[in-house]
């Protein structure tokens, strides 16, 4: 999976922008934090758990982790890493 050429977080608007190969793609901060890959958050999701996300849910801070990012958002949750493929597949899923 190819790296992101660019990621710009705009916390106005709450929309993560990645600039892959095949053009701009966005997900909102509130879609990427109800898909926490988290252990945790995962867990929930499979026991069919469905954490509501506030709409004004920010990410404060983007953490790179060599294959993907780590998001800190700002409801406090900052356990998920989010590699590249599973970013591509949101993209793909919106």
């Amino acid at each position: 999976m190819n790296v992101p050429q660019a990621i710009r977080n705009m916390r106005g608007p709450g929309q993560l922008v990645l600039q892959w190969q095949d053009g701009e793609h966005s997900l909102s901060h509130a879609r990427l934090r109800g898909a926490c890959p988290c252990s945790q958050c995962r867990a929930a999701r499979l026991q069919g758990g469905i954490s509501l996300v506030r709409d004004d849910v920010r990410v404060l801070q983007i953490e790179p982790q060599g294959y993907g990012v780590q998001l800190v958002f700002s409801d406090g949750h900052e356990r998920g890493i989010y590699p590249w493929a599973y970013l591509h597949d949101l993209i793909a899923q919106s």
